[in-house]
């Protein structure tokens, strides 16, 4: 059985990455039917720039495991020794998959609780299931390293999985992404019906002041899910990873009248294989990215993150725009779904 969910081509978006430079077509997969058009919009404008330019900062899948000992002394030693041990870790994570590796972790303790949260990369997968198969057999050895420590879970929390987080703002959860744009202020004007300095203001007055009111976690945007949503739908992911997605911070500025406008995406989880990623839609839209070459390992999945946030960009833009021009928002939707 399968659910039909509305499907629109928008752009192509200019974009600039380390690796690629390219104008590409972006599938959405929506029931909100003006995200289409106010996304276009935001691609027009990049068209017109230099482009919007993506970097990814870094690239990682967690998962936390949950033991417990006789006392804080007992859990405080072991994550202490364990900083020795790094390369047996490795290796024992490296054991569990042909592409999991092991590249850092982070511990805590409360009362004789251990937590460790485990990160690794994972190629061109997402990584839920390849992080919880290398986390089980780091658990497992851990037990039988250090007869005191008893198994609780095989998630603790600290992950931290659909669910949002400080942890993940800070540290990342997936690709940890930035996508930036300088747009001229005639092109502002022209385009969006806006000056820099409106868009500064009502990004301070939104979505700064607005979520710190709201008491957002280390989250400042106007609507970063609905573009996820769409675009994790239209490329096969699991859309429960919005939760996370979805926090981010956007930042503007005023450059001598030019908008300089950015959003920073510390959670984008994709993969480009894996579950679902088979489906004959899924491989039709990742070949329309451009994310099913044969790249090197995570080459893919990274591309796909990268496009994945210039289409956040594009839409957020487009938003702010129109909440600054009293009116226009409600205009648009009206005539675009009111029936």
């Amino acid at each position: 059985m399968f659910t039909p969910i509305p499907t629109r081509i928008v752009g192509p978006i200019k974009i600039k990455a380390e690796d690629f430079s390219t104008e590409i077509n972006v599938p959405l997969a929506t029931f909100e039917t003006p995200l289409w058009p106010s996304v276009d919009r935001g691609a027009r404008v990049s068209r017109l720039t230099d482009g919007i330019q993506v970097t990814l900062l870094s690239d990682c899948m967690t998962r936390s495991i949950l033991c417990e000992t006789k006392n804080a002394a007992s859990a405080a030693k072991i994550l202490h020794e364990l900083v020795g041990r790094k390369v047996e870790l490795e290796n024992i994570a490296a054991q569990s998959s042909a592409f999991a590796k092991l590249q850092d972790w982070r511990g805590e303790v409360v009362g004789n609780l251990l937590y460790l949260r485990f990160a690794f990369t994972t190629g061109d997968a997402s990584g839920h299931n390849m992080t919880t198969k290398a986390a089980e057999s780091l658990l497992n050895w851990l037990l039988q390293q250090y007869p005191g420590l008893q198994y609780v879970s095989l998630s603790g929390n600290y992950c931290t999985d659909k669910k949002v987080s400080a942890v993940n703002g800070i540290l990342g959860r997936g690709k940890s992404v930035v996508a930036e744009i300088v747009i001229a202020k005639e092109i502002c004007w022209r385009q969006l019906h806006v000056t820099a300095d409106a868009v500064v203001a009502l990004n301070v007055k939104k979505n700064l002041i607005g979520s710190i009111l709201a008491g957002s976690i280390r989250s400042a945007n106007a609507h970063f899910a609905n573009m996820l949503l769409a675009f994790y739908l239209a490329t096969g992911q699991d859309a429960a990873n919005i939760v996370e997605g979805s926090q981010g911070i956007v930042y503007a500025e005023n450059r001598n009248g030019d908008l300089y406008f950015s959003v920073n995406l510390p959670n984008i989880i994709v993969g480009t294989i894996g579950s679902g990623k088979d489906l004959p839609f899924v491989r039709e839209n990742l070949a329309l990215l451009g994310c099913t070459e044969e790249l090197a390992p995570s080459k893919n999945a990274q591309r796909l993150a990268l496009i994945a946030a210039a289409t956040v960009l594009c839409g957020e833009l487009s938003l702010l725009a129109a909440l600054a021009n009293r009116g226009e928002l409600m205009r648009g939707h009206l005539a675009l779904e009111r029936k």
